[in-house]
């Protein structure tokens, strides 16, 4: 499973330069700085086209990093006039259009009565803006947002089948949601039954084809992450069960009324948290970090939970976990997944974290060894719950079983701290009293 300290977030940026040119300013917008460890990003599109007429904070581009999305906006308004295209890598501060205004908009009104000569200039200046606002009007209504371009395109509406509600009459994203719903309606409906449609076109013998797609900032990050994890850590992988029949009997007897008491529901990944940051306490290696020629062992446990979001699995962070309850951790699960699935992590909600917890078995994993979250030390999965014959007492039972990995780096993580810690995670899951009593 891929894990990664990926960052999907919106973030307006102007950055510019002056310069002047006869009777007009010219202002150069520039790639701004986006953090400390982003030295280049992605052009992924323009919003606006070249020779266009912008207003003042209108945004013109998408921006897209290893870490998060951008939105670019004007810092005047004037001409675009683009000079980096779509798919292009700019580096830090390098210039991505320029905005031309002319003196018309900012010159002073005039006192004396304007003779017959300016009259018609300005006649003509004013058919001119008007045609100009025209046509960027005609642009921006019906035209649809990058990302709610995306989700049209995936559900197949027709963007011009859409009133938008954005600046303009522009398709947002909310839109193009609202339009998913409603087809995602239509479709569960019955439908009477369609008229026979005529046998499609057989398919020539042997025709192959093949489909090219450049890798995303974030998808190449991701890929020279894992390779560096590879090749600079003794990774390991120790595997356990647990029986989830005590947790899925606790769950099942108290989910309404905690539902009911919080306002939010009571799902395993709590428990799971609250297993490890208890076993953290007794085994502080797992959840240390290599730092230069030291160890940094931390008297905390920010416990990073995998979410898949639209670009890519992202790994959020729970700040504080050990020292909150089964819903405050329900509640910031909450929070941090929505923020996830709507793009709006932010870079502090997504780096420090001491531990990692991702769950394959929401997508059916029976077993796996996950990857470490660098520079985390160790990462437990968790995989599919399975109805299974297993001896209790000298009895064959069944139970609902779930297969545990740990993976983690022996360079500072030994088998018998691994092992145990393990261990300790089973036994509180296996146990849930144990989690409130802390023993």
């Amino acid at each position: 499973m891929v894990l990664t300290h990926g960052l999907l977030l919106s973030i307006h940026f102007s950055p510019f330069t002056t310069h002047k040119n006869n009777n007009k300013m010219s202002l150069e917008i520039k790639v701004p700085p986006v953090g400390e460890s982003i030295t280049e990003v992605t052009l992924s599109s323009w919003i606006k086209k070249d020779g266009d007429v912008v207003k003042m904070d209108e945004v013109i581009a998408e921006l897209e990093s290893d870490k998060a999305t951008f939105e670019l906006t004007a810092t005047e308004a004037g001409t675009l006039k683009t000079v980096a295209k779509e798919g292009d890598v700019l580096p830090i501060g390098a210039v991505v259009c320029t905005i031309e205004a002319g003196v018309a908009a900012t010159a002073p009104a005039k006192t004396a009565e304007p003779t017959k000569e300016e009259v018609k200039e300005e006649e003509k200046l004013a058919v001119a803006t008007s045609a100009e606002a025209k046509q960027s009007s005609s642009y921006a209504s019906g035209t649809p947002s990058p990302a709610a371009a995306k989700i049209l395109a995936e559900k197949g509406i027709d963007p011009a089948s859409l009133n938008g509600n954005g600046i303009d009459g522009r398709i947002t994203k909310e839109d193009a949601l609202s339009a998913q719903k409603a087809v995602a309606s239509a479709e569960s409906k019955p439908a009477a039954a369609p008229a026979p449609s005529p046998a499609p076109a057989p398919v020539k013998a042997g025709e192959r084809s093949e489909k090219r797609e450049k890798m995303s900032s974030l998808r190449k990050t991701v890929a020279k992450r894992l390779v560096t994890v590879k090749n600079e850590t003794a990774m390991l992988t120790t595997f356990n069960e647990v029986d989830m029949a005590p947790i899925m009997e606790l769950r099942g007897k108290y989910k309404d009324k905690f539902k009911e008491k919080h306002g939010v529901g009571l799902g395993f990944m709590s428990f799971f948290t609250k297993a490890v940051t208890e076993a953290l306490k007794d085994w502080p290696a797992v959840g240390a970090r290599i730092d230069g020629d030291e160890v940094v062992y931390s008297n905390f446990a920010d416990i990073s939970i995998a979410v898949s979001a639209p670009k890519g699995l992202v790994v959020p962070v729970i700040r504080n976990a050990d020292t909150l309850s089964l819903a405050e951790i329900e509640k910031a699960i909450v929070v941090l997944a929505g923020k996830a699935r709507e793009n709006k992590l932010s870079l502090e909600e997504m780096t420090g974290g001491t531990f990692t917890i991702t769950n394959g078995g929401v997508f059916g994993s029976m077993l796996s060894t996950p990857i470490i979250n660098s520079p985390q030390s160790a990462i437990l999965g968790m995989h599919n719950i399975i109805e299974r014959p297993v001896a209790v007492n000298g009895q064959v039972v069944i139970r609902p079983m779930m297969y545990l990995a740990l993976s983690y780096d022996h360079r500072i993580i030994d088998g018998r701290e691994s092992v145990s810690f393990l261990v300790r995670v089973k036994q509180l899951l296996e146990d849930p009293a144990r989690l409130l009593l802390g023993v």
